[in-house]
């Protein structure tokens, strides 16, 4: 009988489906399955055990639904900066169309009935602005499962810029990860890695948070800004250049940082004054003429009413004009 119960699932009965979770119990959408326990189940031996497992390992598969009240920050900081329109855009395709991708969440382990996020961090934000529930994943994992399942999302991911991969890969080595563990969770080589800590290591956070994510500087423009850093010395002020970059977006306020530290001027040079048209007057204190200087340039410019055809002569003799200056200079 036993065994005949154990196969029960087996035998078309439908697999579990999404569940719901509320802030007292789990409960099963169309299912009378109580919620799964944290704890590993203890299976049996041979083909009865083996088939008791694979159940498990589908039930763990299961969708679940959790109100985003009921969900914690988790892992690690990964984002400096959170870009409003795309976020906007991103509620408004949930709320349009639903969610279609579920999160991975762990349970908390210092809070029964509590979740943490391992990764989807944008749209568990989007479901709690729209107050919806989130579709999720949920497993059981260590502190080091949990950073290794978001390094490697993250890795996976093309829009988080080099130097919040820089910063994830601190946070992972201050919190006591070696090496190795964070090429794998990244999957970027030792050397890769050495020169983002590098960077991160030479800049303070809080030029880093100030700056932002800055999607179009680099490794090589970053690497520049944490040498420039070095070389002026660590209390180098460059909040000055920041405030006046504050309301720009993040390439905007790393170009501010970058030209702070290499001794650019922020506030554009003021342009020479240009110099006021002369008045030339002739015999009579008429004015026949009016001299413009640009640069190394000098233009005359007359009023042929009131020349008389003067200009046309000092064009003919403007070389024999020009020699008596010489002469007159001793030349």
């Amino acid at each position: 009988m036993a065994r005949k119960d154990l196969l029960k699932g087996l035998m078309g009965d439908p697999l579990p489906k999404t569940e719901s979770v509320t802030s007292d119990k789990l409960t099963a959408v169309n299912s009378s399955d109580d919620a799964p326990s944290p704890a590993r189940p203890r299976y049996s031996k041979g083909a009865i055990g083996a088939v008791s497992q694979s159940i498990a390992e589908l039930k763990s598969r299961a969708l679940v639904e959790v109100h985003p009240d009921m969900i914690d920050p988790g892992g690690i900081e990964d984002r400096l900066e959170e870009d409003r329109a795309d976020q906007e855009k991103l509620q408004a395709s949930l709320k349009a169309y639903g969610q279609q991708v579920p999160v991975l969440l762990r349970p908390d382990p210092n809070s029964e009935g509590r979740f943490q996020i391992v990764y989807g961090r944008r749209r568990i934000a989007a479901m709690r602005a729209l107050n919806m529930p989130v579709k999720a994943m949920v497993r059981d994992m260590t502190d080091h499962d949990l950073v290794i399942a978001q390094g490697q999302e993250n890795a996976a991911r093309r829009d988080l810029t080099f130097i919040e991969k820089a910063n994830f890969a601190r946070q992972m080595r201050d919190e006591g990860y070696d090496r190795k563990v964070i090429c794998d969770a990244l999957h970027i080589d030792k050397t890769v890695i050495s020169r983002m800590l590098s960077v991160v290591d030479a800049l303070p956070l809080e030029l880093i948070r100030a700056i932002g994510p800055a999607p179009s500087a680099g490794r090589d423009r970053w690497m520049k800004l944490a040498d420039l850093y070095a070389n002026r010395g660590s209390g180098f002020p460059v909040a000055g250049a920041m405030k006046l970059a504050a309301d720009e977006p993040s390439d905007q306020r790393f170009e501010a940082a970058l030209a702070a530290l290499s001794g650019e001027n922020q506030k554009a040079k003021p342009k020479p004054e240009k110099p006021e048209p002369r008045t030339i007057a002739g015999a009579k204190d008429q004015v026949i003429a009016q001299a413009k200087t640009s640069g190394r340039k000098t233009t005359l410019t007359f009023d042929a009413k009131q020349t008389d055809g003067f200009e046309d002569w000092l064009i003919d003799n403007l070389s024999d004009i020009h020699r008596d200056w010489l002469k007159a200079r001793g030349e």
